[in-house]
């Protein structure tokens, strides 16, 4: 099968597209600056988003489409500035894409498109899965709508539309999970107060799988939460990562240090929801990491 890529050459599309390659599929990576990656098997590196870019030619025979690109939320604070680019650069990317697809002689099948399980209210207490009818109405949320919003037009083009909601990706260079390790490094780790919020994480190998899964079934469509099956509370977490990082467990974290440091982006590790995979589970996908323990030894102790 052949397939595009935006976003390929970052955290989670280079991840994407080792899976992908690995399994026989041929890639497309739509990317600004072509120039700085070299062609090699099963992958090919196109300009895109340029006066001069001219894709279609590469994209032709394209079945599936997946949108990854979009400003990091996690890269810096949430100034009014950046709020605006995140929004911004979420929009654009998917109109960009749906008009691609749109462009080609032979229509594609399916737009996958990157989105997040901040769509859900923070709380204690819900579970939350696809079905779930509650939004969250922060920046967060309302960013996850907007850019689901700007996808789903793509339905109505006839396209089948995946909105793959993302929990707190692990890896072990980039992502949530430095930071976070970061302090039981340096021997002052601990519990992210108050550490009864929820932490629904997912491994980036089973982010990539989910995405090929998605790719691959055509009965998937609509929301599906990319996250692995056993969330935790926050305390519970870092027990774990101070246990597998060798490191003690101690000193909390107040919310109000995280605040001052991180602004408004403090959000991200102060509250959480506690959000099950439903769609995938339900399709038949096996996460290959379904408890932190063995997914956090392998992102530091597999080498």
């Amino acid at each position: 099968m052949k397939i595009a890529i935006t976003g390929g050459t970052g955290f989670v599309g280079q991840a994407v597209t080792d899976e992908l390659v690995t399994h026989d599929h041929e890639v497309v990576i739509l990317t600004r600056s072509p120039d700085k990656y070299e062609n090699r098997p099963g992958i090919t590196y196109t300009k895109w988003l340029a006066d001069d870019a001219h894709p279609q030619h590469d994209l032709e025979g394209t079945e599936v489409f997946i949108n990854l690109a979009g400003e990091s939320i996690s890269s810096g604070r949430w100034t009014d500035e950046r709020k605006k680019r995140i929004i911004n650069s979420r929009i654009s990317s998917t109109q960009e894409v749906i008009e691609l697809m749109k462009s080609l002689s032979n229509k594609p099948d399916c737009l996958i498109n990157a989105s997040a399980i901040g769509f859900y209210p923070s709380s204690k207490t819900n579970t939350y899965t696809e079905v779930s009818t509650e939004k969250a109405n922060d920046f967060l949320g309302e960013t996850v709508q907007i850019w689901e919003k700007e996808a789903s037009k793509a339905e109505k083009q006839g396209f089948r539309v995946v909105y793959t909601r993302f929990g707190i990706i692990l890896g072990e260079d980039q992502g949530a999970l430095p930071r976070m390790a970061m302090p039981y490094k340096m021997f002052i780790g601990g519990t992210v107060m108050p550490g009864n919020q929820w932490m629904s994480w997912v491994h980036i190998t089973d982010v990539a799988r989910a995405i090929r899964f998605s790719a691959e079934n055509k009965a998937i469509s609509g929301p599906a939460n990319v996250t692995a099956p056993t969330p935790l509370r926050m305390k519970e977490f870092g027990i774990i990562l101070g246990s597998v990082l060798g490191r003690p467990h101690w000193i909390p974290v107040p919310p109000f240090a995280l605040k001052l440091a991180m602004g408004e982006m403090s959000q991200l590790v102060l509250e959480g929801q506690k959000v099950l995979p439903s769609v995938l589970s339900e399709n038949g996908f096996q996460f290959e990491y379904t408890e932190l323990e063995s997914a956090l030894v392998n992102i530091y102790h597999s080498r």
